[in-house]
């Protein structure tokens, strides 16, 4: 039976790539849960071996076939290896559980919080015990106060114990800061600022342009309104306070948050909403593309947001192209590819897998949910909305309820009512943003009608979240969301001829 299977998987050039990327996503599935330590002489044997059998019994095609999807595993142990710091004193973990004076630049923006700043910085040099300088590479966690600032790409000179992180409790948080590349944790004793623009000029271009923007919204808009607004332009999280809660308790928080799920949601309802003013199919989709890169830009253009700006795009191609099996190879080359840049997004990055599911709900099960919908009217994107926001949050649900514990009541009603306006929201923002810098009185006009719009999805948000069943705590163990997967897939399966 299993050969009869493979035999057909062999007749389809589309199911071979797509097996073989499995069984890639697999071996870098089954590595990261188990984390076992590879030795590359004896991997390089066995992979040796797996080649020559490959090439002596190339015209037996199961034979072949199977010894392909072996290699694909071990090549995925072999890239999570590699990912992996080396322990020597060239880089900067190898010092963990020591006090060291360390010189490095801030190598990704600011995570500005309530409690004070994160920063993640590459490292140059260690001054050793004999006050010599040791040049060294690798990324260190920094935890630093409000007060003072720093940014981007400036130099700093640490003086700090190195931790290693380690699990807290259920939260793996070493592996949280491994997705980053960072092993090391500074334990902060003293801190001088250096230079400046030691980073990628570009972004350093780009983070300065947003705090430009930053202070205009300001200007336009007070807090929370102001926070709401840039969380939707570039995805800002900090100022937002109690507000963060009321959207996590209504399943919100995807509205202000760089996320696949977020861009993909937008996007969707972006392209309907081009649609419905007349636009044809193919400008709308040229559009809504050049929108999402030049909002990725605008972001930063992080690894994750450049991910979430991958998956709304692959969102629209579906949609554009049609759900068939070219969607099925772009998407699981996408995890293949982001994996290969990173392996420790498959298991260890939540925003990704709930990015990845977003996207795949979006493709594979918002069509069949239409049918279901046809009634509801497709004025203002009313049935996309629904459709759509459906559509994510039953796929990701069961890892929603794996990850943190929470199921929100009131998601899918609060979804309802507030996303068919954040494309006003966005759209008059941006333009009194932009007049901010022209024609101030018009810039404020346009800020005052984005305020009435932001203060109705602001009251919708507060009035759910205020209601004694709002959120409730249940947690799934793996084997539970598993299971309701299978159930989602089969769902999928049975309806196939829908998408």
């Amino acid at each position: 039976m299993l050969k009869e299977g493979v035999n057909k998987i062999l007749n389809s050039k589309s199911k071979i790539f797509f097996s073989f990327c499995f069984c890639f996503l697999i071996g870098i599935f089954v590595i990261s849960i188990f984390d076992f330590k590879i030795n590359l002489f004896y991997l390089s044997i066995v992979i040796i071996i797996l080649i020559s059998f490959v090439i002596i019994f190339f015209d037996k095609k199961f034979f072949v076939f199977i010894l392909f999807c072996i290699l694909f595993v071990l090549l995925a142990f072999l890239r999570y290896d590699f990912f992996q710091p080396k322990n020597n004193s060239n880089h900067i973990s190898f010092y963990n559980q020591k006090e060291k004076v360390v010189k490095a630049y801030i190598s990704s923006e600011p995570d500005i919080r309530l409690d004070g700043i994160r920063y993640i910085l590459n490292t140059s040099e260690i001054i050793l015990n004999n006050n010599q300088s040791n040049k060294v590479k690798g990324k260190i966690y920094l935890k630093s106060g409000l007060y003072p600032r720093y940014n981007y790409g400036d130099e700093l000179l640490l003086k700090c114990k190195l931790i290693t992180p380690e699990p807290i409790e259920d939260f793996r948080y070493d592996k949280y800061l491994a997705r980053y590349k960072v092993y090391s944790v500074c334990q902060i004793k003293s801190l001088k600022k250096l230079g400046e623009n030691k980073a990628n000029l570009f972004l350093n271009y780009i983070f300065s342009f947003k705090n430009i923007i930053a202070k205009k919204i300001n200007k336009l808009w007070h807090d929370p309104e102001a926070s709401f607004m840039a969380g939707l332009l570039y995805g800002y999280r900090g100022g937002l306070g109690s507000l963060n809660e009321k959207f996590n308790t209504t399943g919100v928080t995807h509205i202000v948050a760089i996320s696949g799920y977020n861009i993909s949601l937008i996007a969707s309802i972006l392209l309907a909403f081009c649609l419905s003013f007349y636009i044809p199919r193919k400008k709308s989709f040229y559009l809504v593309i050049s929108g999402i890169i030049i909002f990725v830009i605008f972001a930063g253009a992080s690894a994750s947001v450049v991910r979430a700006g991958i998956m709304g795009i692959i969102v629209l191609f579906a949609k554009q192209i049609g759900r068939n099996s070219n969607v099925n190879n772009v998407l699981i080359l996408t995890a293949v590819v982001m994996s290969i840049i990173n392996p420790y997004i498959l298991v260890w990055d939540a925003g990704f897998q709930l990015s990845f599911l977003a996207t795949m709900g979006l493709i594979y099960l918002s069509p069949i949910l239409l049918v279901y919908f046809k009634k509801v009217p497709k004025k203002f994107s009313l049935q996309e909305s629904l459709v759509s926001t459906l559509a994510a949050i039953i796929i990701t649900l069961p890892l929603i309820l794996y990850q943190f514990g929470r199921l929100s009541i009131v998601a899918p009603m609060v979804n309802i009512l507030i996303l068919w306006i954040l494309p006003w929201i966005m759209l008059f923002g941006f333009f009194a943003v932009l007049f901010s810098f022209i024609f101030q009185p018009l810039a404020l006009v346009l800020s005052f009608i984005a305020w009435l719009m932001m203060e109705y999805i602001l009251k919708v948000v507060t009035f759910f979240a205020e209601l004694p069943f709002a959120s409730v705590q249940i947690k799934f163990n793996i084997f539970l969301s598993l299971f309701f997967y299978l159930l989602i897939i089969l769902f999928i399966y049975k309806n196939k001829d829908k998408i």
